[in-house]
């Protein structure tokens, strides 16, 4: 009866942390430290995908979201680059080919820091894709 007991509470005590343990979000050597917190204001840049659309995914990596952080300053916290892969449903269009978001701490500085290179960042267009983008201008709540 003791040793069942003991058993018992060893399985319970190791349940109980393998649970906590899976809780816990999983952070991975890639993974960026910076915490994207309320308030902040986040501009997501969609590429939507149609037949015939194309996109290059290491100029724009390399070079043109370099470029914006570039204009961007201080305001910028930091940016993030998507890759389309597929459709939350099934046997359905991939929505975008891409998304590149910057999370910036004011839109007014934002879009100071922008009005003045739009022409520079439309003019890069052509070098990474040939569709336009969808542009949302959102704050964090959570």
């Amino acid at each position: 009866m003791k040793g069942t007991l003991i058993a018992s509470l060893l399985f319970l005590t190791a349940f109980s942390a393998a649970f906590s343990q899976a809780k816990q979000p999983r952070q991975s050597a890639e993974s960026n430290p910076v915490v994207v917190e309320k308030g902040l204001i986040k501009v997501s840049i969609m590429y939507p995908y149609a037949e015939g659309k194309t996109f290059n995914m290491e100029y724009y990596e390399t070079k043109h979201m370099p470029m914006v952080a570039g204009f961007l300053g201080s305001n910028l916290v930091k940016y993030t680059i998507e890759k389309g892969l597929a459709s939350g449903i099934p046997n359905q269009p991939l929505p975008f080919m891409a998304i590149g978001t910057f999370y910036v701490k004011n839109i007014s500085d934002y879009q100071a820091a922008i009005g003045p290179n739009r022409d520079a960042i439309r003019a890069d267009f052509p070098n990474y894709t040939n569709t336009t983008p969808v542009i949302l201008v959102s704050e964090v709540v959570k």
